[in-house]
């Protein structure tokens, strides 16, 4: 069983660095992403997590799942008026290409970092301090309160991606607890905000059909 004050630690730690440490710095998108990458790893180590990457349950679930997503994208485009509204979206990665943005920094600076940190290492956890049920909100809750700053520096709405990070939490932490690896909810993970950097791309391409 993990100590309270150890699990105390480890929600406040991610949420003190992606909130006000990592912002304080002031980098630019590629050193945050390594900042990001090379945080996550070493919390991984100090709070011991377990990845167990090489898992076959793992990639069989999170396959599944990204295909699902790569297909509700797909629905998505292939409806003019919600390919409109694709098409006015701004992109989220204007320092650098949109191929750098969706090759490296989605899923380095994004989805490695955070599934090391919530689904390999704060959900195990806090399902041994408080058990799964609990500990399954108190890990979604968190990963929702982690995007607040990024919230904020995007000029969205904090409470909406707060409740909506937390709500996908809950998803990627049931993945994590099904499969007991962090493949499955990596590559959904991946499908997810890849997915939403290149549907819009996509959709600016192929123009807006008349309906």
């Amino acid at each position: 069983m993990s100590t309270a004050p150890e699990t105390v630690a480890a929600i406040g730690i991610p949420l003190a660095w992606s909130n006000w440490v990592l912002p304080g710095l002031g980098l630019g998108v590629r050193g945050r992403t390594a900042a990001n990458a090379g945080f996550a790893t070493a919390y991984v180590v100090a709070f011991r997590g377990a990845p167990n990457w090489c898992s076959a349950k793992g990639f069989r679930y999170g396959a599944v799942s990204a295909s699902l997503v790569a297909a509700g994208y797909g629905v998505a485009l292939a409806i003019p008026s919600v390919r409109k509204r694709l098409h006015e979206l701004d992109d989220r990665g204007p320092e650098v290409s949109s191929a750098e943005w969706i090759a490296v920094h989605i899923p380095i600076g994004t989805v490695y970092s955070e599934e090391m940190i919530f689904r390999t290492t704060l959900d195990p956890l806090l399902d041994n301090t408080f058990g799964s049920r609990l500990g399954s909100v108190l890990g979604a809750l968190t990963f929702g309160l982690w995007h607040i700053h990024p919230a904020r520096a995007a000029g969205d709405s904090v409470p909406v991606a707060i409740a909506a990070t937390a709500a996908g939490g809950v998803a990627l932490g049931w993945l994590r607890r099904r499969t007991g690896s962090v493949t499955a909810p990596a590559l959904l993970h991946l499908a997810i905000n890849a997915g939403g950097a290149i549907a819009p791309r996509l959709a600016r391409l192929l123009g807006t059909a008349r309906p």
